[in-house]
């Protein structure tokens, strides 16, 4: 399960200005909800969802009065390694996480798939307002 409870923050040093914060995690892996094209190879059983995903999750914010933390981030993310999870809830479900933690003035969250099955996802995710 992925684990918001990890997500740590500090005071934004900079309030009543606006700007923004760009991060970026090329290492997000969790697990396709439905299994793996070798659905009768066994070590696909062991695997709680199916075959590995990979990706680059992009967070952009602009802060309200609080601002995340960067290795809580790191290990927030890394809590969806071997949860089945289909990309558009996993991007849903982080940008709802990141946006409670730190209730920013707007935030995207994207994540930026590898190729599965011959085809490429790319997932956008929003709060607050657009750019």
């Amino acid at each position: 399960m992925p684990r918001p409870e990890l997500l740590e923050t500090f005071e934004n040093p900079y309030p009543d200005r606006e700007y923004e914060i760009r991060m970026e995690c090329d290492e997000f892996t969790s697990l396709c909800p439905v299994g793996g094209v070798e659905t009768d190879a066994a070590e696909l059983q062991l695997l709680q969802g199916g075959a590995p995903d990979f990706g680059t999750i992009y967070v952009t914010y602009t802060p309200g009065t609080m601002c995340l933390e960067l290795k809580s981030l790191k290990l927030y993310l890394w809590s969806f390694r071997n949860e089945g999870v289909f990309y558009e809830r996993a991007v849903n479900r982080i940008l709802d996480d990141l946006s409670s933690a730190c209730t920013p003035r707007s935030m995207e969250v994207i994540g930026d798939f590898k190729v599965r099955g011959g085809i490429k996802s790319i997932v956008t995710a929003r709060v607050g307002k657009r750019k």
